[in-house]
């Protein structure tokens, strides 16, 4: 038995196991129209939200928060994109916190463009080395390059500049939005002080950990950039890296208005099969970072095949919208066999929909990417997000937006 605190790298290690159907409902009737799908993607909503990330709270739902402009920087990237940051705030709650969206766009641009937007790990700031963006002062998790008791100084400037290739995005006519996942919810076992939780208090049992917190930041974020006039509302697609492609994917089951859903390394909890127990195992992601899922998860430690859903039917909640999900070969934490099973067998209810799912019945080599509206790909080298995988990404917008 493998314990809790252990990862297993060993696929002779892997239990014998059945995949939930995502074509039958859980009383046993089998969907067969795209009218009955919408009745079991409502099912399986409410089933993550119940046993892995958390519900919502009611007052939660509705929130549309308050945005204002505060930095324009028109001559961004030698004047090939203009940058905007924009905090997002409670109107009722002038002391709590506050989300700020990092947009940058192409200078010049014919009309709105499809924009990705993500979560970043220690601030805006990290994207670009630019010292005009502004340095965000709260809380940040030790290990960031240029964080000192937990503040972010000049020193992180542009540290995350290789996960997020602007000029990439902007020369390929897309632009970028960010915000630090952070000031949505800090990393960190606090007992939901902090954060969003400040507006709407500590969860209820049941309800949201960390990733659905996450989530709903993303959807707020939406909310603003569906509206901006250079911004092409219909064609946001929602990125995210590691824990943070756990969000996306999460963002991307629950809110429709998301074009697109891109995983990147997202593992356990994300796109990988939690049934396989490979790498990082549901017990392991528990006893690590206990405030990312509901309080409910923790029952399935070491007991993956009791889950009444597993990770395909959270990527089959995205369908019929293009979804893509990556992996690199290294990454045996994420289980990349698990992340591709996992995409593969979410192409059943892409079928019924009328579109083609990954396409494929074999595990692509290391290099390739593959996929129709299910898009997969295996990249060379370790835990990351690089500028391969954004080439890949972006041809994959190119093919479903343009």
């Amino acid at each position: 038995m493998i314990r809790a605190q252990e990862a297993n790298y060993d696929e002779t290690k892997v239990p014998d196991h059945t995949l939930p159907d995502p074509l039958r409902f859980e009383d046993g009737r089998k969907v067969e129209t795209p009218e009955q799908w919408r009745e079991r993607r409502e099912e399986l909503l409410g089933l993550f939200s119940e046993h892995v990330y958390g519900r919502v709270p009611e007052m939660a739902e509705g929130a549309r928060l308050a945005a204002e402009v505060i930095k324009e920087i028109p001559d961004f990237l030698n004047g090939a994109a203009v940058l905007r940051e924009v905090r997002l705030s409670f109107p009722d709650h002038p002391d709590a916190t506050a989300l700020d969206l990092l947009l940058v766009t192409p200078a010049g641009a014919d009309g709105p463009v499809p924009v990705f937007l993500g979560l970043s790990f220690f601030g805006n700031h990290t994207v670009h080395p630019d010292p005009r963006i502004t340095l965000n002062p709260r809380w940040m998790r030790e290990g960031g390059d240029g964080v000192e008791n937990n503040r972010a100084t000049d020193a992180a400037r542009g540290t995350a500049s290789g996960r997020w290739p602007l000029e990439m995005i902007i020369g390929r006519g897309y632009g970028l939005a960010t915000l630090y996942c952070g000031d949505i919810d800090p990393d960190f076992d606090d007992g939901f002080k902090n954060g969003i939780h400040e507006v709407f208090g500590e969860p209820e049992p049941g309800q949201w950990g960390t990733i659905a917190s996450w989530s709903w930041g993303l959807s707020r974020a939406l909310d603003y950039l569906a509206d901006h006039k250079q911004v092409d509302g219909k064609k946001v697609a929602v990125i995210g890296h590691s824990r943070l492609g756990k969000a996306s994917l999460w963002a991307g089951a629950r809110d429709e208005r998301f074009a697109i859903v891109i995983s990147n390394n997202s593992g356990c909890g994300g796109a990988a099969l939690s049934r396989r127990a490979f790498g990082e195992t549901v017990g392991r992601i528990n006893t690590s970072f206990p405030h990312w899922f509901n309080d409910r998860f923790k029952k399935y430690n070491e007991n993956e095949a009791a889950l009444p859903v597993d990770q395909h039917q959270l990527i089959a909640l995205a369908a019929p919208r293009p979804v893509y999900v990556a992996s690199a070969s290294d990454d045996s934490w994420a289980d990349p066999r698990g992340e591709f099973l996992a995409a593969k067998h979410a192409g059943p209810v892409y079928a019924l929909l009328g579109e083609e799912g990954l396409g494929v019945e074999d595990m692509p080599e290391v290099g390739e990417a593959k996929g129709g509206h299910i898009g997969y790909h295996l990249r060379k080298g370790g835990h990351g997000i690089e500028a391969w995988d954004w080439e890949r990404y972006l041809d994959f917008a190119d093919r479903h937006f343009k």
